[in-house]
């Protein structure tokens, strides 16, 4: 018990830069109050005393502005910086050394029993206003950018932004060319608010695409017309050779 409290501070230390002691984070990190309650209130949820867990859970909502059902499942290592606004909900199930930040959803899609909310692989990031909907997976060490909404399933080591969400991690090496760093390996590294400030759009993307094929297309007009032009040339020099004879 003392090894996983202890994992709770030290990384609270390691992603949070505004962190000073371990006094400051004790009595004033919401997200670290509301893990601790979640702890205590998914235990009595596994014995099935599920009353006094929701109960515990309602007074760690109206404590910290997060509310956590006692049934979702989370790994070790969890952090929630800020956390105002945070919903995570029953069927939920978040791996070890996750970093969510303020009005993040992990919300469900369907009224029906069963798997409803989304999984979460390891080292996963989700920014700010982030909207995970539905039993879908996010690939461990994927980033969720700020105010993404996402209802696919996300592979590993992924970006995603936008509403809906698309998936802007460059793939290949035209792309690693045309930006000429490594945007994969700094996706993988720790990224606040799940974005970092040269993530590629892919809006951004399609009208390169389009330029190009428009430069394309332009140099085989170009290609044809010479040829048509040559032909030409050549046609009006054995129109007049046979004219001679």
């Amino acid at each position: 018990m003392f090894t996983h409290f202890q994992e709770e501070i030290n990384c609270i230390f390691e992603r949070d830069p505004a962190a000073r002691n371990i006094l400051e984070i004790i009595t004033t990190y919401p997200g670290f109050h509301a893990i601790l309650w979640h702890r205590f209130s998914h235990y009595l949820w596994n014995l099935r005393i599920k009353w006094p867990a929701r109960i515990i859970s309602a007074l760690s909502r109206w404590l910290t502005g997060i509310e956590i059902h006692p049934g979702a499942r989370i790994g070790r290592r969890f952090f929630i910086d800020h956390g105002m606004g945070v919903v995570i909900g029953e069927t939920a199930e978040i791996g070890d050394d996750c970093t969510i930040y303020h009005g993040v959803t992990l919300g469900g899609t369907s009224w029906e029993k069963g798997k409803r909310h989304p999984t979460l692989g390891n080292n996963v990031i989700v920014g700010a206003g982030a909207k995970i909907l539905g039993p879908i997976y996010i690939g461990s060490r994927a980033r969720i950018g700020s105010n993404a909404v996402v209802v696919k399933n996300v592979p590993e080591d992924s970006t995603v932004v936008g509403v809906p969400g698309y998936i802007v991690q460059p793939k290949g090496e035209r792309e690693k060319d045309r930006y000429n760093n490594n945007i994969i390996g700094k996706c993988i590294e720790f990224n606040a608010y799940g974005e970092s400030h040269d993530t590629p759009d892919p809006i951004e993307y399609a009208i390169f695409d389009l330029i190009e094929r428009v430069n394309y297309l332009s140099n085989r007009i170009e290609q044809i017309t010479i040829i048509v032009q040559e032909l030409k040339t050549v046609a009006s020099e054995e129109n007049l050779d046979s004219d001679k004879h």
